[in-house]
């Protein structure tokens, strides 16, 4: 299945660029938000050249769509690269208190410092940046407390920069997803779209539909089609099992087969499932 290469850099998002690269100046932490299914996939290639020697905080977002085991072995890996990921599920507001105490301590970093150059001390300003629809929204408003930014399950829903303040010690600002301009790596743009973390204009449904079911074959678990579907995959490409799976539950629609199957992934139907394994481990 052949169709033209995905590329989604709407017009907000240039505009939303240049604006936070200004406003990064006046930051002291950046929250850098990825999609625990793709933590790779959904690593913008130059956060870390725009925010120099700034604190980050990588936040690894949807942990309830991936197992336990698949958690530890990045949580593993990403220490052995020297970081610390913190793991949430902003829609249940699960793992939030750890990511304020994360950006507290950043606060009290930059304080101490104020206070050896004689300043007064002020809040901390955070900065939540990640590519569109990883949950940025939703982490705003399990920070705040209440919804103060608008969430949906679409990417593109915030097209503004602004600030926020969450308490005495941070100031927030809630900035639109970015994405690189162009996306060269394209098995990291269909990952991209199969967990609607890009815009439905930039792909074609069936050719992503095809490559998740491709995806589940190559990380051995498959079978979560079968037990969703009751047909398994078995020696079946990602393109012939839409098509059977259309015949035999759809009346032959591959369209909607292909939106049925994306979906039931992208809510969780088809089980906790990571579509990224650390480098070195090769599997599921």
């Amino acid at each position: 299945m052949t169709s033209p290469p995905i590329q989604w850099y709407p017009g907000h998002i240039a505009k939303a660029e240049k604006a936070l690269q200004e406003q990064l100046k006046k930051v002291d932490v950046v929250l850098e938000v990825r999609d625990a299914r793709i933590p790779l996939a959904t690593q913008h290639p130059q956060v870390k050249q725009w925010i120099g020697s700034k604190e980050r905080v990588l936040v690894l977002n949807r942990m309830d769509m991936i197992s336990e085991q698949t958690r530890q072995q990045w949580g593993n890996w990403f220490r052995q690269q020297g970081e610390a990921p913190y793991y949430t599920d902003a829609q249940h507001g699960k793992g939030i208190e750890a990511v304020i105490k994360a950006a507290q301590a950043v606060g009290a970093k930059v304080n101490q410092r104020r206070h050896d150059r004689g300043m007064l001390p002020r809040p901390v300003r955070a900065v939540v940046v990640g590519f569109p629809n990883v949950g940025k929204s939703a982490l705003i408003n399990r920070l705040l407390k209440r919804r103060v930014v608008d969430s949906a399950r679409r990417p593109g829903v915030t097209r503004q920069l602004r600030w926020i303040r969450i308490s005495d010690q941070i100031e927030l600002l809630d900035a639109p997803g970015v994405l690189p301009s162009k996306l060269t790596d394209q098995d990291a743009a269909l990952k991209l779209a199969i967990c609607d973390d890009i815009g439905e204009a930039a792909y074609d449904t069936q050719r992503v539909a095809a490559t998740l079911v491709d995806l589940l074959t190559d990380l051995q678990v498959a079978s979560a089609l079968e037990t969703r579907y009751t047909w398994p995959v078995g020696d079946r490409t990602g393109e012939a099992y839409l098509h059977f799976l259309a015949e035999e539950r759809y009346q032959g629609d591959v369209e909607r087969t292909a939106r049925q199957l994306l979906d039931d992934f992208r809510v969780g139907q088809l089980g906790p499932i990571a579509l990224e394994v650390p480098p070195e481990l090769g599997g599921e």
